[in-house]
């Protein structure tokens, strides 16, 4: 009996997901479309499999092959990014850096991360979080003109003297100098963590600047751009690699889900390809464009612009339309973003003032610049019509068009 007979409903349902997915335009910057070959390997037999504990020292029978497998994700990990030591066992982003936290500090100890509406994430702080009643967050903001302000990080960091300096994000768009950023750590006696979730593909592929050789612990997921399945990664130096596995497990995690593991194994296999340094650059050009096609628009851009892979637009103070409307009318549209709050944003999170759009996905599909050019007209033509229902299906159509162009896995079927 086939899958799509014993279970129409579920079909029915993937379908619809897989035709979702093919004809519109993804544009969340933390989505991304894996290979064939990444979804074979996440439906493979290793899903089967309990392995409990490390290579050589498992607490179940039978993980020879198991081992196999994580090693060669672990080694070519290492490979792409210049790595002492790396555990790929994290279940995804938040979890890595939950178990980062818990191997190198102890609870009460400060921690000097990014404010969440400045482009930070969850993880770094936020009261709403499990870890913020943990350890002490002090949390710090972009400048005026939307760049990271190294002098009163550093203020900050002499100020408060935290055990720990962290800095990445889920919605900053412009590069970080981390050896700035070493600088005042050193300075002050504290370590190094960055998370690199949303930018670890534009390292891996040459992009931007890697603070692996230089920070004490790195982590990131290894979806988004890195093109993998949805999965996390700590990267760190030889001196803390004890403590990041015992952290992990038992600390934190029972036994690894080593499906996504041989996934991991095949998605870096493929960054390690010159293809990918390609893939990674033109990332970057398609979100170029998008910024010059929306500041033309009269949209403003947050932190001024982009450095990477993402934009994050003001569009209640652009356009007067809110966040949450303009989502939903560019899903109607067939264009995927996702609603976000813009620094110090007046308005709650579930209906802010911005939205987040980014070219991972659309950029595997082989889209370029003048596809960009294309999208961001019609984004823009989505938002100032947002209630008018007929214009954005005849945009939605438009779009089938173009995505017919760039078919996405053929031949795949429930």
């Amino acid at each position: 009996m086939t899958f799509s007979d014993y279970d129409p409903e579920l079909t029915r349902s993937l379908n619809a997901e897989l035709r979702r997915q093919r004809e519109g335009l993804e544009m969340i910057p933390s989505e991304n479309f894996v290979s064939p070959a990444v979804l074979e390997a996440l439906g493979s037999v290793a899903t089967n499999k309990y392995a409990e504990g490390y290579s050589g020292k498992r607490y179940y029978g039978g993980c020879e092959f198991i081992d196999e497998i994580e090693g060669l994700a672990i080694s070519r990990a290492k490979q792409l990014f210049g790595a002492e030591h790396v555990n790929v066992q994290p279940l995804s982003g938040a979890p890595a850096n939950i178990a980062a936290y818990s191997a190198i500090l102890k609870p009460g100890d400060t921690i000097l991360g990014m404010d969440l509406s400045h482009g930070g994430h969850l993880t770094h702080g936020h009261p709403v979080t499990f870890v913020a009643g943990i350890y002490n967050f002090v949390r710090y903001k972009t400048a005026a003109d939307g760049t990271l302000d190294y002098d009163n990080l550093r203020a900050m960091a002499l100020e408060h003297r935290p055990k720990l300096i962290l800095v990445g994000y889920s919605a900053y768009s412009r590069e970080i100098d981390y050896a700035k950023v070493k600088a005042i750590a050193d300075e002050v006696g504290a370590l190094t963590m960055a998370d690199i979730a949303h930018i670890a593909g534009l390292i891996a592929g040459g992009e931007m600047a890697n603070p692996v050789p230089l920070f004490d612990v790195v982590t990131t997921t290894t979806h988004k751009t890195l093109r993998g399945p949805r999965g996390g990664m700590i990267l760190c130096k030889e001196a803390f690699a004890k403590a990041i596995d015992k952290a992990v497990f038992p600390g934190l995690q029972g036994g690894p889900h080593e499906n996504a593991i041989a996934a991991m194994a095949v998605a870096f296999k493929e960054a390690l390809e010159p293809a990918f340094r390609d893939y990674a650059r033109q990332i970057r050009l398609n979100a170029k464009v998008l910024e010059t096609e929306f500041r033309a628009f009269g949209y403003t851009l947050c932190f001024g612009g982009t450095d990477n892979h993402l934009l994050l637009v003001d569009v209640m103070g652009s356009k007067g339309v809110t966040g949450r409307d303009a989502q939903e009318a560019l899903d109607k549209a067939g264009i995927t973003v996702n609603k976000n709050a813009i620094p110090d944003d007046a308005r709650s999170p579930t209906d802010p003032s911005g939205i987040r759009f980014g070219t991972p996905a659309v950029t595997t599909r082989g889209m370029k610049e003048a596809e960009m050019k294309l999208i961001a007209g019609w984004m823009n033509d989505a938002i100032v019509n947002a209630t008018d229902d007929a214009k954005l299906a005849s945009i939605a159509a438009e779009i089938k068009n173009l995505t017919d162009r760039f078919p996405l896995y053929p031949g795949l079927a429930y």
